[in-house]
């Protein structure tokens, strides 16, 4: 099964520029579906960023994200050869992670 976490690097001049792209719902549960019922919660609680297994970012989240969310981080310190780290987990215990080693 494919990952549903997508990273991307570019090393910068002094620095190098990490995309992440997760694929997941992000239902805040107030929202209606076309039955005018509520779509039940169901969203990122935790992100986990490591650069070489050190935690370099670590977010509590909530459903007020939007659905499939995209950031961007720089790290300074990254070489070559690092290996990032993403890991998530939700509100209904699912979870994901991916690796990524930095050009």
């Amino acid at each position: 099964m494919a990952s549903s976490i997508k990273i991307r690097s570019q090393r910068r001049e002094n620095y190098t520029e990490i995309k992440l792209l997760i694929t997941h719902p992000m239902e805040n549960g107030r929202n209606r579906d076309a039955a005018d019922q509520l779509i039940p919660a169901h969203f990122i609680e935790q992100l986990v960023i490591r650069l070489n297994d050190q935690i370099v970012i670590a977010s509590n989240m909530a459903g007020s994200i939007s659905k499939n969310p995209f950031f961007t981080f720089r790290l300074k310190t990254a070489n070559s050869g690092d290996k990032i780290s993403a890991t998530w987990t939700d509100n209904r215990q699912l979870s994901d992670s991916v690796e990524h080693l930095l050009d």
